[in-house]
């Protein structure tokens, strides 16, 4: 583990986390997103007054923007620059509850819903192309996030992004989408180009479940960890990853399971054959736009 000799971020007030910048510029951030959510609810609302928009999405969009404000700003972000319990609690803030809660927004709905039809027809058209298959998958999404734990933690990674302005942010970055797309992919509302069956993903999230538990493991062990931090830290920061992954995983199995729709299949009139229904590749582009899977 890094002796416990104490990293320059930890421990020193570091140089990061404490400056008008770092407090106004996510501030800043999450204005502009609150703002552009809520300017996308009004258009979808103007555009088909009927249809109506499920308050729930509206409650969960800003259940995450509070997760992310307490993980972005004080008192969490300057104490997650000087103790590596910090930010393990800011890591799975950014990488696990509050990509959950966006998710179940459905924001690419809502956007489909607000966009005119021809905007509308190019998201659908991008959503369907082959580079959105293969990041959409969940396979790929599970390397992302558990890949990305692997390289900062086991790697001198960590310690090289925490000692240079901006190593930080691009490492929030790298939590929030990679959490956001793996919760896309397992138990998102929205449609997705490739999303296989509920048994996949179960699967696939078992194996994060199991890889989230090793790495916690390994971590409170002091094996192969190249994190440069009091011993004692780390092993605060292995005991909040551990449990408070377990929750979050456990809700992002419930979403799962709230969100699974089976498919139906309908019989034929007057008869017993089942038949599968294929839409048209123009009824598809629309079912999507509209928000329909």
């Amino acid at each position: 583990m890094g002796g416990g000799a104490a990293h320059p971020g930890h421990g020193d007030g570091g140089g990061t986390g404490g400056g008008l910048l770092d407090v106004w510029l996510p501030a800043i951030a999450l204005l502009v997103c609150a703002t552009a959510y809520a300017l996308a609810l009004r258009r979808a609302r103007r555009r088909n007054p009927a249809q109506g928009w499920p308050a729930p999405h509206s409650m969960s969009f800003a259940a995450g923007l509070v997760l992310l404000a307490v993980a972005l700003l004080p008192p969490l972000a300057p104490f997650a620059h000087r103790d590596f319990r910090g930010h393990m609690a800011q890591h799975l803030l950014l990488g696990m509850y509050a990509p959950l809660a966006l998710v179940l927004a459905a924001p690419v709905t809502l956007l489909l819903r607000a966009l005119p039809p021809h905007r509308g027809r190019r998201l659908t058209a991008v959503l369907r192309s082959r580079p959105a298959r293969l990041l959409a998958h969940p396979v790929t999404a599970l390397l992302l996030t558990t890949g990305g734990l692997v390289l900062l933690y086991f790697t001198p990674l960590y310690d090289t992004v925490m000692d240079r302005p901006g190593g930080h942010w691009l490492t929030h970055a790298h939590f929030l989408l990679s959490g956001w797309l793996f919760a896309y992919v397992i138990a998102g509302p929205d449609p997705a180009p490739a999303r296989p069956g509920v048994p996949v993903r179960l699967v696939v999230l078992g194996v994060a479940i199991a890889a989230h538990a090793a790495i916690a493991q390994l971590m409170y062990g002091g094996f192969w960890v190249e994190v440069h931090a009091p011993i004692a830290e780390v092993q605060g920061g292995a005991e909040i990853m551990y449990y408070g992954g377990d929750v979050a995983e456990l809700l992002l199995a419930a979403a799962l399971v709230a969100t699974w729709r089976p498919v139906r299949t309908p019989r034929r009139a007057y008869g017993t054959r089942l038949r599968s229904v294929r839409r048209p590749a123009g009824r598809l582009e629309e079912g999507m736009r509209d928000g329909g899977p």
